[in-house]
């Protein structure tokens, strides 16, 4: 296998949840419920590119799970009896540990700190992105969840 190519990614600022490890971060940000408010800190450099967030609802996330175990391409979900592969999951150990997260955007808390809610990284993970959700591109309500399919309505913090 050829090496790939290296790409540099800049953190844009840091996000801050209750969760100090891995071990206490929810599996899916949608669990506990109520979920937590956390913030989104940007960087002074960036702050100018949070003009116009105010009337969204929802923004998509992208961080860089720098905690994350080495990655692995194949592994047995702790809720499942058979080995699938790391693209057909949400598991943090990846080739490029980026988390994604859909969350809830609760406005500002100042000037450069983002009121965030549904997220499911330890505390400090540094911010990669943010983009506006927009229903009327980023849902599929066809959408179909594959070999997850049975295990949709299951407590995703839980391993049954």
């Amino acid at each position: 296998m050829s090496q790939p190519d290296a790409y540099r990614l800049s953190p844009i600022g840091t996000l801050h949840t209750p969760w100090a490890r891995i071990e206490d971060c929810p599996r899916n940000g949608r669990q506990p419920d109520p979920a937590p408010v956390c913030t989104a800190t940007v960087l002074p450099e960036y702050v100018d590119g949070l003009r116009s967030l105010d009337g969204f609802s929802h923004l998509i996330v992208l961080y860089w799970l720098d905690q994350a175990k080495p990655p692995r391409l194949v592994f047995t979900p702790p809720f499942d009896q058979q080995p699938r592969g790391v693209f057909a999951s949400r598991s943090p150990s990846r080739p490029n540990p980026i988390g994604l997260s859909v969350v809830a955007f609760d406005g500002f808390d100042g000037p450069d700190r983002l009121k965030l809610r549904y997220l499911d990284c330890v505390d400090g993970t540094k911010l990669l992105d943010i983009k506006p959700y927009l229903p009327t591109t980023d849902s599929e309500p066809q959408a179909t969840m594959g070999w997850l399919d049975p295990h949709a309505t299951r407590n995703r913090n839980s391993a049954g």
